[in-house]
């Protein structure tokens, strides 16, 4: 529950942020203690691991660009008032959009072929994110609810597409053939090398400038236009908001729409920009992660940047982890993650209540009508 007095700026943007990093951490050094393994050791595998190489940067880089789509996504519905949980089912039809671009288009011009892959994997993610939101505004249903529904329904929808659709003939993998030859983010490790600049190999694509652009468009969207507005009233204040003229169920449904769209641009960097077919299960849990990533990036797009990069470098290092250490699998890592997202989301004001009460002791009394401070009688 919120403390009903304001934190500074600095407060609460960086030092809790950074507090319930710091907790989740520690508690996971006692997992890692308790697994046989020196958590100072393991703590150093996971910085190389997630920067210690360019490839190493490169794949950082390429996971947090994901996060940064679903945690956008997250953010932006949040404003809203709405918890948009379904982030991997539109970034699943945001694959599918952009993939479908790419089969049926491949062989067009670049220019052309990849922002209208663009346009497809957010127009599918915006779709899909439809029908959760007109039930919510319409019909009163949770949004919470629905979006899990449509999760699975994605799921579904994409193995049966994969095995029976769209399959390349000839294979047993449920996947796709590969895209036309134009249908590929440029790597940056490419566009580099046209610079003379030599970079080792990876996924990370200009996809990342893409979700950067992103974060300022929903920075300019939220807090500097109209619609951030209506939006962020309908959200905190329905009641408020009808009594301005604003609608909370059209309010509700366009910020869905946003939402779902961001969530679909996943599917820009996993299809075009590194796998170059349509695979299964690629978004692999980024849209829930992105609920961790909005909520300790407390919902602004320079905080979620941030706290993406940190998932990323999470993912990344946890891999190298794994590897080095044999007692700590690839489950274990997991757990480490699941840390983090429990201490920065669900126990995100276990720091508040204390900082707040220490502000309001350093904060001088309140000073009296004449001028003086006010001073308690005593009994």
């Amino acid at each position: 529950m919120r403390m009903s007095g304001r934190l500074p700026a600095w407060v609460e943007y960086g030092l809790l942020p950074v507090l319930n990093l710091l907790a989740a951490l520690l508690l996971s050094g006692v997992v890692v203690r308790i697994m046989g393994e020196s958590p100072w050791a393991a703590l150093k595998l996971m910085a190389a691991g997630a920067f210690g190489a360019q490839d190493s940067i490169g794949y950082t880089l390429f996971y947090s660009t994901n996060f940064i789509f679903t945690g956008l996504a997250v953010a932006v519905a949040y404003h809203a008032g709405l918890f948009n949980i379904g982030g991997e089912g539109q970034a699943y039809l945001g694959g599918l959009g952009a993939g479908l671009v790419g089969l049926a288009c491949g062989g067009w011009p670049t220019w052309v072929v990849l922002p209208l892959g663009i346009a497809a994997a957010a127009a599918f993610g915006a779709g899909w994110a439809f029908v959760p939101a007109w039930l919510q505004a319409r019909r009163g249903s949770h949004i919470v609810i629905t979006t899990i529904m449509f999760n699975f329904i994605a799921s579904a929808l994409m193995t049966y597409l994969l095995v029976n659709v769209l399959i390349n003939p000839g294979q047993q993998s449920p996947e796709t053939r590969a895209f036309g030859p134009h249908a590929s983010m440029p790597a940056v490790s490419d566009l580099l090398a046209r610079l003379g600049i030599t970079y080792a190999p990876s996924p990370l694509n200009v996809s990342t400038l893409l979700a950067l652009a992103a974060c300022f468009l929903v920075w300019v969207l939220i807090w500097k236009t109209p619609w951030g507005f209506a939006v962020r009233t309908a959200g905190r204040n329905p009641s408020a908001a009808v009594y301005a003229g604003i609608s909370p169920a059209r309010a509700t449904i366009q910020a869905m729409l946003v939402s779902g769209a961001l969530a679909g641009c996943l599917g820009v960097n996993e299809l075009l920009g590194s796998q170059h077919r349509i695979v299964l299960d690629f978004p692999e849990g980024a849209g829930f992660v992105g609920i961790a990533v909005a909520l300790m990036g407390r919902n602004h797009p320079a905080g979620i940047i941030v706290s993406a990069l940190l998932f990323g470098a999470l993912y990344q290092g946890g891999s190298q982890i794994s590897f080095d250490m044999p007692r700590i699998n690839r489950d274990m890592v997991v757990v480490i993650q699941g840390l983090v997202i429990v201490f920065c989301g669900a126990l995100e004001n276990m720091f508040r209540a204390p900082i707040a009460a220490l502000f309001a002791r350093a904060r001088p009394p309140a000073a009296a009508p004449g001028g003086s401070p006010a001073v308690t009688p005593s009994r």
